[in-house]
Protein backbone atom coordinates (compact mmCIF):
# COMPACT_ATOMS: atom_id res chain seq x y z
CA UNK A 1 0.00 0.00 0.00
CA UNK A 2 1.10 3.53 -0.66
CA UNK A 3 0.34 6.40 1.76
CA UNK A 4 1.07 9.48 0.22
CA UNK A 5 0.13 12.77 1.73
CA UNK A 6 -1.16 14.63 -1.39
CA UNK A 7 2.27 16.36 -1.15
CA UNK A 8 5.28 14.53 -0.87
CA UNK A 9 5.27 10.88 1.09
CA UNK A 10 6.95 9.95 4.61
CA UNK A 11 10.08 9.52 4.36
CA UNK A 12 12.66 8.85 7.24
CA UNK A 13 15.85 8.98 5.11
CA UNK A 14 14.78 12.28 3.78
CA UNK A 15 14.59 14.06 6.84
CA UNK A 16 17.85 15.30 8.47
CA UNK A 17 19.03 16.12 11.86
CA UNK A 18 16.67 17.96 13.95
CA UNK A 19 20.01 20.39 14.84
CA UNK A 20 20.58 21.05 11.29
CA UNK A 21 20.04 24.35 9.75
CA UNK A 22 18.80 23.06 6.70
CA UNK A 23 14.65 22.50 6.39
CA UNK A 24 14.25 18.47 5.87
CA UNK A 25 12.35 17.40 2.71
CA UNK A 26 10.19 15.09 4.06
CA UNK A 27 6.36 15.34 4.84
CA UNK A 28 5.66 13.97 8.11
CA UNK A 29 1.48 12.62 8.43
CA UNK A 30 0.87 14.08 12.18
CA UNK A 31 -2.14 13.93 14.40
CA UNK A 32 -2.64 17.26 16.66
CA UNK A 33 -1.36 16.50 19.64
CA UNK A 34 2.15 15.39 17.99
CA UNK A 35 1.97 19.38 16.90
CA UNK A 36 0.91 20.31 20.43
CA UNK A 37 3.78 18.34 22.36
CA UNK A 38 6.38 19.42 20.02
CA UNK A 39 9.47 21.08 21.72
CA UNK A 40 10.65 23.36 18.66
CA UNK A 41 9.54 24.84 15.51
CA UNK A 42 9.59 22.14 13.32
CA UNK A 43 8.50 18.87 14.43
CA UNK A 44 10.98 15.73 15.46
CA UNK A 45 10.21 11.70 15.17
CA UNK A 46 12.51 9.47 16.29
CA UNK A 47 15.53 12.35 16.41
CA UNK A 48 14.62 13.47 13.10
CA UNK A 49 13.25 16.73 12.26
CA UNK A 50 10.28 17.66 9.59
CA UNK A 51 9.58 21.24 8.26
CA UNK A 52 6.67 20.27 6.65
CA UNK A 53 3.81 18.05 8.26
CA UNK A 54 -0.08 17.06 7.17
CA UNK A 55 -3.00 16.84 9.12
CA UNK A 56 -6.67 15.93 8.45
CA UNK A 57 -8.77 17.89 11.15
CA UNK A 58 -12.15 19.23 11.31
CA UNK A 59 -12.68 22.97 10.50
CA UNK A 60 -14.24 24.62 13.45
CA UNK A 61 -14.20 27.96 12.87
CA UNK A 62 -12.97 30.78 9.94
CA UNK A 63 -11.77 34.14 10.33
CA UNK A 64 -10.52 36.24 7.99
CA UNK A 65 -8.33 39.29 8.38
CA UNK A 66 -7.01 41.68 5.57
CA UNK A 67 -3.58 40.13 5.81
CA UNK A 68 -5.03 36.34 6.83
CA UNK A 69 -7.12 33.91 7.05
CA UNK A 70 -7.15 31.65 10.38
CA UNK A 71 -8.68 28.24 10.48
CA UNK A 72 -9.52 26.58 13.89
CA UNK A 73 -9.40 23.11 13.33
CA UNK A 74 -9.47 20.10 15.27
CA UNK A 75 -9.41 16.66 15.65
CA UNK A 76 -10.31 13.93 18.77
CA UNK A 77 -6.32 14.58 20.07
CA UNK A 78 -6.35 18.31 20.16
CA UNK A 79 -6.83 21.63 18.51
CA UNK A 80 -4.78 24.18 17.06
CA UNK A 81 -5.08 27.18 14.62
CA UNK A 82 -3.38 27.26 11.10
CA UNK A 83 -2.58 30.16 8.95
CA UNK A 84 -3.05 31.36 5.43
CA UNK A 85 -1.53 34.22 4.41
CA UNK A 86 -2.86 36.98 1.98
CA UNK A 87 -0.57 38.00 -0.56
CA UNK A 88 -1.70 41.77 -0.43
CA UNK A 89 0.74 42.53 -3.43
CA UNK A 90 -0.53 39.93 -5.47
CA UNK A 91 -4.00 39.94 -4.81
CA UNK A 92 -4.73 37.95 -8.16
CA UNK A 93 -2.85 34.61 -6.40
CA UNK A 94 -4.92 35.00 -2.84
CA UNK A 95 -7.41 32.15 -4.45
CA UNK A 96 -8.95 31.25 -0.76
CA UNK A 97 -9.98 27.43 -1.18
CA UNK A 98 -13.27 26.51 -0.28
CA UNK A 99 -13.76 24.73 3.23
CA UNK A 100 -16.60 24.28 5.29
CA UNK A 101 -17.03 24.73 9.06
CA UNK A 102 -18.10 21.67 10.71
CA UNK A 103 -16.13 19.11 7.48
CA UNK A 104 -13.05 18.05 7.54
CA UNK A 105 -9.77 19.66 5.44
CA UNK A 106 -6.68 18.66 5.02
CA UNK A 107 -3.66 20.76 5.80
CA UNK A 108 -0.09 20.72 4.42
CA UNK A 109 2.26 23.03 6.27
CA UNK A 110 5.03 24.18 8.82
CA UNK A 111 5.10 24.10 12.66
CA UNK A 112 5.47 27.58 14.14
CA UNK A 113 5.64 28.80 17.96
CA UNK A 114 3.09 31.90 18.32
CA UNK A 115 3.55 34.27 21.27
CA UNK A 116 5.71 34.40 24.05
CA UNK A 117 6.43 32.56 27.58
CA UNK A 118 3.42 31.32 29.20
CA UNK A 119 1.43 32.21 26.33
CA UNK A 120 3.15 30.56 23.46
CA UNK A 121 1.31 27.89 21.69
CA UNK A 122 1.63 26.43 18.24
CA UNK A 123 0.06 26.93 15.38
CA UNK A 124 0.66 25.97 11.44
CA UNK A 125 1.64 27.85 8.70
CA UNK A 126 -0.66 26.73 5.72
CA UNK A 127 0.77 25.91 2.22
CA UNK A 128 -2.18 23.99 1.16
CA UNK A 129 -5.85 23.48 2.55
CA UNK A 130 -8.54 21.27 0.82
CA UNK A 131 -12.19 20.43 1.27
CA UNK A 132 -12.24 16.38 2.17
CA UNK A 133 -15.50 14.75 1.02
CA UNK A 134 -14.70 11.22 1.04
CA UNK A 135 -14.20 9.55 4.59
CA UNK A 136 -11.74 6.94 2.89
CA UNK A 137 -9.29 9.81 3.54
CA UNK A 138 -9.91 10.41 6.82
CA UNK A 139 -9.14 6.22 7.05
CA UNK A 140 -6.26 7.08 4.92
CA UNK A 141 -4.84 9.64 7.24
CA UNK A 142 -5.05 7.70 10.12
CA UNK A 143 -2.95 4.53 8.39
CA UNK A 144 -0.27 7.30 7.19
CA UNK A 145 0.47 8.01 11.08
CA UNK A 146 0.46 4.79 12.59
CA UNK A 147 2.81 4.21 8.90
CA UNK A 148 4.81 6.89 9.86
CA UNK A 149 5.56 5.90 13.45
CA UNK A 150 6.64 2.56 12.94
CA UNK A 151 8.97 3.25 9.75
CA UNK A 152 10.66 5.82 12.10
CA UNK A 153 10.74 3.70 14.79
CA UNK A 154 12.16 1.19 12.42
CA UNK A 155 14.58 3.00 10.81
CA UNK A 156 15.70 4.75 14.27
CA UNK A 157 16.01 1.42 15.74
CA UNK A 158 18.99 0.57 12.61
CA UNK A 159 20.42 4.04 12.97
CA UNK A 160 21.18 3.25 17.06
CA UNK A 161 18.51 6.10 18.10
CA UNK A 162 15.95 5.66 20.89
CA UNK A 163 12.51 7.20 21.16
CA UNK A 164 10.64 9.97 20.01
CA UNK A 165 13.17 12.66 19.81
CA UNK A 166 15.28 10.58 22.65
CA UNK A 167 14.72 9.44 25.58
CA UNK A 168 14.65 12.30 28.11
CA UNK A 169 18.15 10.63 29.85
CA UNK A 170 19.80 10.99 26.67
CA UNK A 171 17.96 14.34 25.83
CA UNK A 172 19.56 15.29 29.49
CA UNK A 173 22.64 13.91 28.73
CA UNK A 174 22.94 15.54 25.53
CA UNK A 175 22.26 18.89 26.61
CA UNK A 176 25.08 18.86 29.39
CA UNK A 177 27.66 17.90 26.82
CA UNK A 178 26.06 20.55 24.86
CA UNK A 179 25.53 18.12 21.60
CA UNK A 180 22.94 17.47 19.66
CA UNK A 181 20.94 14.27 19.28
CA UNK A 182 23.05 13.80 16.30
CA UNK A 183 26.65 13.96 17.56
CA UNK A 184 25.40 12.22 20.54
CA UNK A 185 24.46 9.33 19.15
CA UNK A 186 28.18 9.39 17.09
CA UNK A 187 29.86 9.94 20.04
CA UNK A 188 28.10 7.27 22.32
CA UNK A 189 29.16 4.98 19.27
CA UNK A 190 32.58 6.17 19.01
CA UNK A 191 32.98 5.85 23.20
CA UNK A 192 31.41 2.41 23.37
CA UNK A 193 33.68 0.87 20.54
CA UNK A 194 36.44 -1.70 22.29
CA UNK A 195 39.69 -1.25 20.58
CA UNK A 196 42.56 0.17 21.29
CA UNK A 197 42.43 2.25 18.35
CA UNK A 198 39.32 3.56 18.20
CA UNK A 199 36.62 3.47 15.93
CA UNK A 200 37.13 4.00 12.08
CA UNK A 201 35.39 6.64 9.74
CA UNK A 202 34.21 4.07 7.64
CA UNK A 203 32.48 1.94 10.54
CA UNK A 204 31.12 5.33 11.94
CA UNK A 205 29.46 5.72 8.66
CA UNK A 206 28.06 2.09 7.93
CA UNK A 207 26.91 2.25 11.77
CA UNK A 208 24.57 5.51 10.44
CA UNK A 209 23.90 5.27 7.11
CA UNK A 210 21.40 7.97 7.53
CA UNK A 211 23.90 10.45 8.41
CA UNK A 212 25.47 11.81 4.74
CA UNK A 213 30.15 11.67 5.10
CA UNK A 214 29.86 15.74 4.97
CA UNK A 215 27.67 15.94 8.27
CA UNK A 216 29.56 13.02 10.06
CA UNK A 217 32.96 14.81 8.82
CA UNK A 218 31.10 18.46 10.74
CA UNK A 219 29.72 16.15 13.58
CA UNK A 220 33.42 14.35 14.44
CA UNK A 221 35.59 17.89 13.23
CA UNK A 222 33.19 19.61 16.14
CA UNK A 223 33.77 17.21 18.71
CA UNK A 224 37.30 17.35 18.40
CA UNK A 225 36.99 21.07 18.78
CA UNK A 226 35.02 20.55 21.90
CA UNK A 227 38.15 18.51 23.19
CA UNK A 228 35.33 15.04 23.09
CA UNK A 229 36.99 13.24 21.07
CA UNK A 230 40.59 12.82 19.44
CA UNK A 231 41.60 10.73 16.38
CA UNK A 232 44.68 8.04 17.71
CA UNK A 233 46.37 6.04 14.81
CA UNK A 234 45.21 8.38 12.20
CA UNK A 235 42.74 10.93 11.04
CA UNK A 236 40.44 8.34 10.30
CA UNK A 237 40.33 6.67 13.72
CA UNK A 238 38.82 8.24 16.83
CA UNK A 239 38.74 7.48 20.89
CA UNK A 240 36.80 9.77 23.16
CA UNK A 241 38.85 11.54 26.05
CA UNK A 242 36.85 10.24 29.07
Amino acid sequence: MNFSTGSGAFNPRSARGANDEHKSEGVLPVMLRHIQESPEEGIELFGYQYATVTFVAIVRQIVQTPTKVTYRMEDHTAQLDAHRWIDEEHPDQNDIPVVRINSYARVVGSVRNEGKGSDRVKAVMIFKISQVDSPNEITTHLLEVLNARYKGEEYAKKAGISGIGGSREEIAEANSMGLSRAQMVVYKAIKHHISDIGISREELQAKFPHISPTEMTRIIDEMIQEGLVYTSADVDHFLCVT
